[in-house]
């Protein structure tokens, strides 16, 4: 019962409303609208005390909540410039007291003290409610401009509620505790009146609209005044427009948007407006939703866009709501491609066809989360600029998710670092880590889509993942809107072949190297066919001629028919594969694919990847493959060494290998002349497979390969020789 008495001294904080004339600029008629009025208030306070015996504590712990919430309907009144009221009310207080006791006695036929400990909690909660309520409304404007708004609350009846508990431990005799509850008794809640501070003044642009709140706080109380009104409008008038998301990750659990928040672009919005008729009869409302354009910088010549129409019957004195959901899917960008900062809708309420109200609100919608997944022998690093190449092209609200930047949502293992040939995951395995990521990026932005930038074997992983694991939503769009692809081996790369034999032989096989292989690759795509509504898009790099037993145009690891098999979007670029994580990348191909704006928004197509479509090219690209000679070796710290390789006739000849970029290499031939060298220091020594390569006639010999380590620590570097032969 301890909130009662809290109740009646809180009250004497309120304002006195002072009836004050409601001054009409050319308008006679009262005002309509809205008021709120909250109170909230909190205390709590606490103890220690020792207890008689002087052998133990007392603890006392004591809190109380109160919330008051009035929401008032405001109409002019018949005949004259007065106000009326209508109040919702609803108001509830709760108190807690909890005492824990805790002595030290010695029980009969005992030697030592024992502890003994008890606790004890009473709880009171009231609780009250009222519509339709007559409530007291004065608006007053003063010859300066400034106006005041008060609002005097009825009583409301309410219940009062109680429960209390004990227990007990280490008593001599075992004492059993007690769960009592108060039942209901009715109680009245006292009403409040408050008034704004005077000092809020009339626009001149609108002297017939009021709009603003005032707020006190005193001895742990809040008190707030919120009102939005209007005079000389017509009967009917927009109370309020309501924007709300869905919390991910449950569907239709809807909450309000906070404007500095905004909402993630793909989200569905649910816009609510609340429409009053203030009249004496029934009203049919037309409600128009557009987005305008007024005030762009660019655009503001722009006309308004129709987005939703809807119609609704209120009843005279009554309020009633109409909703839609809007799909906010390309609004955090324009058609050309520049960043949309803010979306503004405006809310037009119709009468018989002429507007009476209307009401623009700024949405902001930021891009959807792009999740970064890297390739062999790489992590999360690759992409650290990334963040700054977002908030440059649009603002900070788009963020990057480099896939392991945060390990304890998810990490991929494909060899960390270049040359490290320790076990990794398997694609499978990677594509749950990369699930897990998503899902991290999805909650950290209440994002419901996301776009998947993937380079290399980042790029099979990503589609493990949309064809095995990844879901849709009611509203029909998959969960990655795009995955856009950098020299993804959609067809395997020879590197792997060349550089996976001589591992897979001396029993050191590597997953992540393994998969790359292109008769592997072949098997995972004859599989991983679901693309699930996702758009597919791919950079093939161009600039270099033959390596790795690959005469096709390529990047240093993948040639362009490997990455552009079965995908339609796709485009070449002279680019190195080590170098398409790059901002100008980003610009020329990643972001005309992802800042993609309403009107250009693909269908959602369920098509699926052409297991089957190999052409005799893709067939020849996954043929076994056996190099000519491999080898491991190790080289210490300034160490030189010379390693013997057998050569046949053949029409060229390739070597390729891995190794630190403090390592170099030189190939002589049977008669000492330098067939090739890939020197440290020079950008061949920066490729992920380094290669050596003359293309003429060679004869059957033994040729001699001279490897140089000059870095601090000892190298491993592992090799293998190709060529063609008639």
């Amino acid at each position: 019962m301890r909130i009662l008495p809290a109740l009646a001294i809180a009250s004497s904080l309120s304002s006195t409303a002072i009836p004050l004339a409601a001054e009409a600029a050319g308008c006679s008629s009262g005002w309509a609208g809205t008021i709120q009025y909250t109170r909230s208030q909190a205390n709590s306070d606490a103890k220690t005390e020792q207890r008689v015996t002087g052998k133990g504590t007392e603890t006392t712990n004591w809190s109380m909540t109160y919330d008051y919430v009035a929401q008032v309907s405001v109409r002019p009144a018949p005949g004259s410039d007065d106000s009326l009221g209508r109040a919702n009310i609803s108001a509830t207080s709760v108190s807690t007291e909890t005492k824990s006791a805790e002595d030290r006695y010695i029980c009969p036929h005992e030697r030592t003290p024992r502890a003994m400990s008890g606790s004890f909690v009473s709880k009171t909660q009231t609780r009250g409610s009222g519509a339709g309520l007559e409530a007291d409304v004065y608006v007053g404007v003063d010859a300066d401009g400034t106006y005041r708004v008060s609002v005097g609350l009825p009583d409301i009846q309410g219940t009062v509620s109680g429960s209390n508990s004990s227990s007990y431990s280490g008593q001599c005799t075992p004492k059993q505790g007690v769960n009592q509850s108060i039942a209901d008794m009715p109680t009245t809640i006292n009403g409040y009146s408050f008034t704004s501070s005077g000092e809020d003044r009339v626009l001149a642009s609108a002297p017939d609209r009021l709009a603003g709140s005032h707020s006190v706080s005193a001895y742990g109380t809040t008190e707030t005044l919120k009102w939005n009104l209007r005079r000389c409008a017509g009967d009917l008038r927009l109370v309020d427009v309501k924007f709300e998301d869905m919390r991910f990750p449950t569907w239709e659990a809807w909450q309000e948007i906070v404007e500095q928040r905004g909402t993630t672009d793909g989200n569905i919005v649910r816009i609510t407006a609340l429409v009053a008729n203030d009249g004496p009869e029934e009203k049919s409302a037309t409600i128009k939703f557009r987005e305008t354009y007024k005030g762009d910088k660019w655009d503001g010549a722009k006309p308004d866009g129709l987005i939703e129409e809807l119609t609704v019957n209120v009843p005279a004195g009554e309020q009633r709501e109409v909703a839609f959901k809007w799909d906010s899917s390309g609004y955090a960008w324009y058609d050309d491609g520049r960043p949309r900062l803010i979306q503004r809708i405006r809310t037009e309420l119709e009468d018989a066809g002429k507007k009476v109200d209307d009401k623009t609100y700024n949405l902001k919608v930021a891009p959807k989360p792009v999740i970064l997944a890297h390739g062999l022998w790489s992590n999360w690093r690759a992409w650290e600029a990334w963040q700054n190449i977002l908030t440059t092209s649009h603002s900070y609200d788009w963020k990057a998710f480099p896939v392991g930047e945060k390990p304890e949502h998810g990490r991929m293992s494909t060899g960390e670092h270049l040359g490290n040939t320790e076990p990794t995951n398997t694609i499978a395995q990677n594509a749950v880590e990369l699930g897990q990521y998503v899902k991290y990026a999805q909650q950290s932005r209440n994002a419901w889509h996301v776009d998947l930038v993937a380079h290399s074997m980042g790029g099979l992983i990503s589609r493990r993942y949309i064809h095995a694991t990844m879901p849709t939503y009611p509203d029909g769009k998959p969960q990655v809107a795009h995955l856009v692809m950098l020299g993804t081996p959609n067809m395997g790369s020879r590197c792997a072949d060349i550089i996976s034999a001589p591992l897979e032989t001396a029993g050191r096989s590597m997953d992540a190297l393994r998969e790359l292989r292109p008769n592997v690759v072949a098997q995972f795509n004859s599989v991983h066919t679901e693309r699930k509504g996702v758009e597919f898009s791919i950079l093939a790099g161009n600039p270099l001629p033959a390596v790795c037993y690959m005469f096709n145009e390529n990047d240093g690891v993948v040639t362009v028919p490997s990455a552009t098999w079965a995908i339609t979007d796709t485009e070449q670029q002279s680019v190195l594969h080590v170098n398409m994580a790059t901002a100008e990348v980003f610009s020329s191909f990643v972001k005309p694919r992802v800042a993609v704006g309403p009107a250009k928004q693909k269908p959602i197509e369920l098509s699926a990847l052409a297991a089957g479509a190999f052409s005799l090219d893709a067939a020849a690209q996954t043929d076994a493959f056996t190099p000519d000679f491999s080898k491991i070796v190790k080289l210490a710290p300034g160490q030189t060494l010379k390693v013997d390789i057998p050569v046949k006739q053949a029409r060229d000849f390739g070597m390729t290998f891995i190794a630190g970029g403090a390592i170099s290499a030189t190939v002589n031939d049977d008669k000492g002349a330098v067939v090739g060298e890939n020197l440290k220091g020079t950008p061949a020594a920066g490729q992920l497979f380094r290669s050596i390569y003359t293309e003429r006639p060679v004869e059957q010999g033994t040729w001699t390969l001279s490897l140089r380590n000059d870095d601090q620590a000892e190298r491993e570097v592992i090799l293998s020789t190709w060529s063609r032969r008639d």
